[in-house]
């Protein structure tokens, strides 16, 4: 496991917990996919907006992860990883909600830096944190 991709994770996830768009946004790169169910977002910018708007519906979140692996090829540049999630957030004037879930990664080397180059979430658990939601499958 590299420790620069624990790094990206871990500048990823402190950016969502602290709303911070900046941070956020530079763990992208620059021509990257975010895929989120039916949603695919194309680019830094395009990404960077979506996310935003939808932290804008939240009081807050917490995102962690789980546990995960990557596998990197130095020499190209590139790797790819899968990592499991949890967030627990607020929305306002409604009780709290949980999500498991995985990421399946693409990463590439940008300016010296790793980024995620692809995410895709496959949520596996989606509702309220005693655990009385829909459970969507692996992968689903």
């Amino acid at each position: 496991m590299s420790e620069e991709i624990r790094t990206l994770l871990a500048r990823y996830s402190d950016g969502v917990c602290r709303f911070d768009s900046g941070q956020w946004a530079a763990t992208w790169a620059t021509d990257a996919v975010w895929e989120m169910g039916p949603m695919t977002k194309t680019g830094r910018d395009e990404i960077s907006t979506s996310w935003q708007g939808m932290l804008a519906r939240l009081d807050g979140v917490i995102h962690a992860y789980l546990n995960g692996w990557a596998d990197l090829d130095e020499d190209a540049g590139t790797g790819i990883g899968r990592w499991y999630v949890i967030e627990h957030f607020k929305r306002p004037g409604e009780g709290p909600m949980t999500m498991y879930g995985f990421y399946d990664d693409e990463y590439c080397l940008e300016d010296g830096q790793w980024k995620f180059a692809r995410r895709a979430l496959n949520r596996i658990y989606y509702g309220p944190p005693d655990m009385s939601g829909d459970f969507t499958g692996f992968g689903l």
